[in-house]
């Protein structure tokens, strides 16, 4: 089946969609800031796993009728954008609540529940169309018609998975080493406003977007 499958094109187109900062990245590094290794990793899993579902509706055929029908994807983006818009609000709220904090830094982290950081990860992936459009768009290219679509498409998607994973826990390291002195009130302030106005920013894009 994957005798003449084009791994090095596939694996260069992947890891710089990967690398391509965007929605994913900034919501791993806002969760991993809130709530250490543990929030971050775990908005990572649930991000990384959304790319199965895409890859199997994908393979499914599914995209082709989501794309086909302006209302049904028009209702997909719209619930995406006002899902990060949401997201924003939550970074904007928590930055007023920081107003006014004494100057202390402790090693205390805030105490999200498991499912909610593998939902915020998980929805803020399946209600992006983007994803959609690229794996209907790019893993045609790579499906050997000969044989079943499914494997194929999730084959490639743990394959995005492994990479979007080895890349989002470096992120988390990278955010955990700088733990103190991003829960210094004022930094935390500033990096909840600006990481709020981005999502509503991503959000107001797809919202509008063509």
């Amino acid at each position: 089946m994957f005798e003449q499958f084009l791994w090095l094109p596939f694996l260069l187109a992947i890891t710089a969609l990967t690398l391509t900062p965007g929605v994913d990245t900034l919501l791993v590094m806002r969760n991993a800031a809130r709530g250490g290794h543990r929030d971050g990793l775990l908005t990572s899993l649930g991000i990384c796993l959304g790319l199965f579902i895409h890859a199997g509706i994908s393979a499914a055929g599914l995209s082709v009728i989501l794309l086909g029908s302006a209302e049904l994807f028009t209702a997909l983006k719209l619930a995406g954008a006002a899902y990060l818009i949401w997201l924003g609000i939550q970074s904007l709220r928590s930055a007023l609540h920081r107003r006014g904090v004494p100057f202390e830094v402790s090693g205390n982290l805030a105490q999200v529940p498991a499912l909610t950081s593998l939902r915020e990860g998980l929805l803020s992936n399946v209600l992006n169309p983007k994803p959609i459009i690229f794996y209907m768009a790019f893993l045609p290219q790579f499906i050997d018609p000969a044989y079943s679509a499914l494997p194929q498409a999730l084959l490639m998607a743990a394959i995005h998975f492994s990479i979007g994973m080895f890349w989002q826990g470096a992120l988390v390291l990278m955010v955990g080493r700088a733990r103190l002195w991003l829960q210094r009130p004022r930094v935390a302030q500033v990096m909840d406003s600006l990481t709020g106005v981005l999502l509503v920013g991503f959000g107001g894009k797809l919202a509008t977007s063509a």
